[in-house]
Order: structure tokens, then sequence, then C-alpha cells
């Protein structure tokens, strides 16, 4: 069995209580899937929960290479300087990232979030798209604060070949 989930903002991804988030268990109703990787609790998106070791296995994997796609909102307009640091791979906790593919995007059309992104009238925000092979503990967040532009909101889209597509948060659709 395979199942999409539109994780929604505040949920952690794990299905034992937790005294701060809601889990995974307030949503999937299915026993014995597990989630293949993590999205922490401030971000957004794409969780693939599944019955299957091997397969859990192989998409949490990062030697698998498996591509996860992002459309993160970060602080200011980054030049394209800028996205090429995060292309070429940067700093983050004595380690430097995979090369990643970025790019500017236009304002994608979303659900809101609750509760909503901060706004400051003075400080621009701008949408990219990053595709990395990795995925570590808050990586793309830490990517985008090493070059100077702090994550605000980040949704995962795509893992290989599965995409959460229109489905709205807090649901989700078995594949197999």
């Amino acid at each position: 069995m395979l199942i999409i989930f539109n994780k929604p903002y505040g949920v952690i991804t794990q299905f034992s209580e937790h005294e701060v988030y809601p889990s995974l268990k307030e949503f999937i109703s299915h026993k014995n899937v597990y989630p293949a990787g993590r999205l922490d609790a401030d971000s957004e998106g794409l969780v693939i929960l599944t019955d299957n070791g091997a397969l859990q296995n192989k998409l949490s994997d990062p030697t698998s290479n498996i591509e996860k796609v992002y459309v993160v909102q970060v602080e200011n307009i980054p030049s394209s300087e800028d996205l090429a640091k995060l292309e070429k791979g940067v700093m983050i906790s004595k380690y430097i990232t995979k090369p990643a593919k970025v790019r500017l995007i236009e304002d994608p059309m979303l659900w809101e979030r609750v509760p909503p992104i901060r706004k400051r009238s003075s400080i621009p925000t701008a949408w990219l798209e990053i595709r990395i092979t990795e995925g570590k503990n808050r990586q793309v967040r830490k990517m985008t604060a090493a070059v100077g532009f702090p994550t605000l909101r980040l949704i995962r889209t795509s893992v290989g070949n599965y995409k959460i597509g229109d489905l709205e948060p807090g649901n989700y659709y078995v594949v197999e």
C-alpha cells in the first residue's frame, strides 16, 4: 500500500502522540504504514506513507538520488548569483550539500496557511523551486539561510514520480 498525504503546517511526521503537535494518526486511518522520509512541523506538502519496507528505504535513502521538489517562499529577492550558490552546493552544519536545481518562480496558487506567514511591508519575498536529491534534516531551510534568504514557507510537491497535485492539506489517497 502507498498513501499520498498532504501534510498541513504544524503536524509532526510520526504516528505517536506529541506534546505540542498533532500527529499523522489524526489524519491517516490505515494501520501499519510508515512515512518514507519526514517533513518538519513547519513544512507542508507531500508525505508518502507505505507498508513496503523496501520502498520506504529507497525513498528515504539519500544514496538513492531520488529527486524531491519544493516550492519555497524566501525573504528578499535572490539574484542569479545567489541561486548559483544554491545550485553549486552550500555549507550547512559542516557539510556541503549536493548540487541542487533552483529557479525563481511566480507566486504559486496555494491553499492559505494557518497561521499565515508574517508579512513585512518593507521586506519583499520571492518563491523558488528547489530540486534536491538528498533530504537531510531541515536541509532546504538551512540552504536558503546559508545564502542569506530565510525560508518563510516550504512545501514539498513531489518525491520521484509521486506528486501532491491538487490534494488539499490534511487529505490523502491510496495509490496501491
